[in-house]
Order: structure tokens, then C-alpha cells, then sequence
């Protein structure tokens, strides 16, 4: 994508803007409003934070999923000129919007593939904050970008962190990357400490503010799993030139190997609106007023490797990803119906991989899914997942 000119805003669309990223990119916008327009911002059900964020930052048009709150929403926005939508079907549809240059995927789970999908028909470039897009149908995905002449901006910090590193280095071979991890709350816990984990103690992470699904994720070292194979689709990796590392500091982001052996890191506090600031202004680096980190305020940085026999959702991941076929899409819907149903107190910390791994077991395996393949799979694996928790 060319740099913006000094006259042309860069127009944008969040999708899942009252989530953690959507705040985060809101912020962002409002600190560069000379470098972005915003036409478009999206939420599923939070009516009441979507009007607040409608009434500061002025949007062309906003939708609300949850069509039973259409008639709040508008009327609270009946003064301002700012259209109003609502259903998931006026998301893929807005899509189709010429004035719309960038889309940030910041919707939560599966829900963000058809909009992403969309977008990327529709020619329009994409930062990914939703990992799980590339996670079910990354094939295909990464395909029809190809296609349509479509970049992929990743804004996962980690994969922010190897697209950063990888700046000028397009044509030189990279032998292997490291994704980091902050091990989440429970690193260095056994087996029979997580039998008594609680909601409340998985829900709070050490060093990242997140959304709840995603906290829960990382406390199981699913994120980090879910991470691994969507950077195989971002970067065009095999399993083995993927590593994971704990890094409690969460200060390196991540690490690129090159085939000459040398590496190179992106270091900085733990703040997402540094990576999702990137992918929305690439390739321009914009000033920031962020925190800077300081070397004297760390003065040590250590490493360990991820323990894959009492988190084994991170390695249910790699089988995934080895396995290939519709594997990943079966593993994202599982793990989404189980951080559910363990948030809403129904299934333990433990039983979210036993049923994630069961599952895996259980569902057809597709070994060259079609797009309706993938919708399939995941429609049968929540059903099958809440069918096994409901014979608990």
C-alpha cells in the first residue's frame, strides 16, 4: 500500500469496536485524526458503549448485531448524521463500501470470517486482530487475498512483532520464528494446582489487558496454540519453523531466525495499541505518545520452554496444524464453546482441553475442506461440544 499523501486520509472500518482492541483502535484514531477518517464501527450486542463511542468519534455509519437493539441505537443517534444499521448481514454488506480503504477484524472467535471474507472480495486491505480467521479457513483466506491484491496486516502483537522484524528482509529466507509468551497466570503450575483454578484468578493476566475470551485462552496457552498456526498462514511456515518460548517479561514480542543464523527482535511494553497503530499506518511509523520502555527498569529478560504436558492446548494446537485439513477449524469452535461454558461456570479450568482434545477425536476428519466444509465443521463441533457438556 502507498503512504498516505499529505491531503488523503486513510479511511478505516473496526469491526468489534467495544471490544479490547476496538477501544485500543479507537484511541489511536483519536490521536492521528489527521492521518485517518472513520466511516465505520461495529458492535455485537453493547449497544450502550457503541452509542457512547458513536457520540465521541462521529462515524459515517455504525451497525449493531444484535438486531433487537436497532430502534436504541438509532434513536439515540437520531440527532447526528451517522447512519445506523443492524444484523451481521449489514456487516458483510458494508463491506462493499468504496470509501472504505482498511478494515480492522477485531470481532471475536468464527463471527469474524464472513465480514473478513467479505472484505477482502471487496478489495479492501485488512489488519487481523482475529486470529481465528486464519485459524479455521487460513487456505482459503490467505488465497482470495492473494487474489484480490489484498494485504494482511497482522496486529497480534506477536505477529506484529515478525512482520516488523521482517521489513526489508522480504527476499531473505527466514529459517524459523519465535513466537514469545508471557505463560500466562498459572506458569509454573502443576497438573493438580489447575483442578482448583477459578474464574476469577484464570481471568486475570499478569502483564496484558484483554477481552475475556482471549485472557482465558492465554491462561490455557490456547492463544499461544491458536498463534502458532495462524502464523503459518501469515508467513508461509511449516510447524517446524515455528517455536514458542516463555518470556514472562513480555518485553520481545517476538524473534525472526534468518538462514545465516542472525536474528532480529521488536521490543516494547506490553501495550496493544503500538501493533494495531502499526497495521492501520503501515508503512508509515507514526508518533506515538505511548510509554517508552526503559532498559533500567529490566534488567533481566529470561526464558523458559512452554510446559505442553500441563497446558496441552498448545500442543493439541501444533497437531492441528500439522494435520491439516478442517483439524484447526474443529479445535477453534471446541475451545470456543468451552471458554464459554467455563466463563458461565458450567465446565472446569481442566475440562475445557479434555473437551477440546475429545472433540478432535470425535469429529469427520476433511482432509481439503471447501469453504462450506469449514461452515459444516463448525456448526457440528458445537453442537457435538455441547452435547458432551451437557452429558457431564
Amino acid at each position: 500500500m502507498n503512504t498516505v499523501k499529505e491531503n488523503k486520509k486513510r479511511v478505516i472500518a473496526i469491526l468489534g469496536s467495544t471490544g479490547s482492541i476496538g477501544t485500543q483502535a479507537l484511541e489511536v484514531y483519536n490521536e492521528h485524526k489527521d492521518f485517518f477518517e472513520l466511516e465505520l464501527i461495529t458492535a455485537n450486542s453493547n449497544s450502550d458503549l457503541l452509542i457512547q463511542q458513536a457520540k465521541k468519534y462521529l462515524p459515517s455509519a455504525v451497525i449493531i448485531g444484535d438486531i433487537k437493539k436497532y430502534n436504541e441505537v438509532k434513536n439515540a443517534l437520531s440527532s447526528l448524521p451517522i447512519k445506523v444499521f443492524a444484523g451481521n448481514e449489514a456487516i458483510i454488506q458494508c463491506m462493499q463500501n468504496d470509501n472504505i480503504e482498511i478494515v480492522l477484524t477485531a470481532m471475536v472467535g468464527y463471527a469474524g470470517l464472513a465480514p473478513t471474507i467479505a472484505a477482502i472480495n471487496s478489495g479492501k486491505h485488512i489488519a487481523l486482530a482475529n486470529k481465528e480467521t486464519l485459524v479455521v479457513a487460513g487456505d482459503i483466506v490467505t488465497k482470495l487475498a492473494k487474489e484480490k491484491g489484498v494485504n494482511i496486516y497482522p496486529v497480534d502483537s506477536e505477529h506484529s512483532a515478525i512482520f516488523q522484524c521482517l521489513a526489508g528482509e522480504w527476499n531473505n529466507k527466514i529459517e524459523k520464528i519465535i513466537l514469545t509468551a508471557s505463560g500466562g497466570p498459572f506458569r509454573g503450575k502443576t497438573i493438580s494446582d489447575l483442578k482448583k483454578i477459578t474464574k476469577a484468578q484464570a481471568l486475570k493476566h499478569p502483564n496484558w489487558n484483554m477481552g475475556a475470551k482471549i485472557t482465558i485462552d492465554s491462561a490455557t496457552l490456547m492463544n499461544k496454540g491458536l498463534e502458532v498456526i495462524e502464523a503459518k498462514w501469515l508467513f508461509n511456515l511449516s510447524s517446524e519453523q515455528i517455536d514458542v518460548i516463555v518470556h514472562p517479561q513480555s518485553i520481545i514480542h517476538s524473534i525472526v531466525q534468518f538462514h545465516d543464523g542472525s536474528m532480529k527482535a521488536q521490543l516494547g511494553l506490553p501495550d496493544m495499541k503500538l501493533p494495531i497503530q502499526y497495521a492501520l499506518g503501515f508503512p508509515d511509523r507514526l508518533k506515538s505518545v505511548f510509554p517508552r520502555f526503559n532498559f533500567t527498569q529490566y534488567p533481566s529478560f529470561t526464558f523458559e520452554q512452554p510446559d505442553k504436558t500441563t497446558f496441552r492446548s498448545l500442543a493439541l494446537a501444533y497437531h492441528a496444524l500439522e494435520k491439516g485439513g478442517n483439524m484447526a477449524c474443529i479445535l477453534n469452535a471446541a475451545n470456543e464453546i468451552a471458554v464459554a461454558n467455563f466463563l458461565n461456570d458450567k465446565i472446569s479450568f481442566l475440562n475445557m482441553t479434555d473437551l477440546v482434545e475429545t472433540c478432535m477425536l470425535k469429529l469427520p476428519f476433511i482432509a481439503s475442506p471447501s469453504m462450506e466444509d469449514y461452515v459444516q465443521t463448525d456448526e457440528e463441533t458445537r453442537r457435538v461440544a455441547g452435547d458432551l457438556i451437557k452429558s457431564v
